[in-house]
């Protein structure tokens, strides 16, 4: 399984799993198909995977992440946008077909739980 992170991304995971969880905890991603921008998501930092989770290692943070979401995370590029109006990922997904209210880079504005 592949995915790239921009720097923006690796940022933003990088200094919410070391500011919110202990050591050793990652992102749980959970993402699904839908939405204007071609998938939802939804995540939060955890001190450890589900035993359904597979743990995907990126440099310094882990991304916990159960099957639906490696499929459908495999060769996306996860992007972090913050502007004064909105926050959120935006997956850059190269197999995407965009759909006619949108494109498939549009933002994913998710919630931490």
């Amino acid at each position: 399984m592949k995915i790239a992170f921009t720097p923006a991304a690796e940022k933003f995971i990088r200094r919410l799993v070391m500011f919110d969880g202990p050591p050793g905890s990652g992102l749980r991603l959970l993402v699904s198909p839908g939405g204007c921008s071609g998938m939802s998501a939804e995540f939060s930092v955890e001190p450890a995977p589900r035993d359904d989770e597979q743990i995907y290692a990126h440099g310094v943070f882990n991304l916990f992440l159960p099957a639906q979401s490696r499929l459908l995370l495999d060769g996306v590029t996860i992007d972090f946008v913050e502007t004064p109006t909105s926050t959120g990922f935006i997956f850059h997904d190269p197999k995407a077909k965009s759909c006619g209210c949108s494109t498939t880079d549009a933002p994913v504005f998710v919630e931490t739980h």
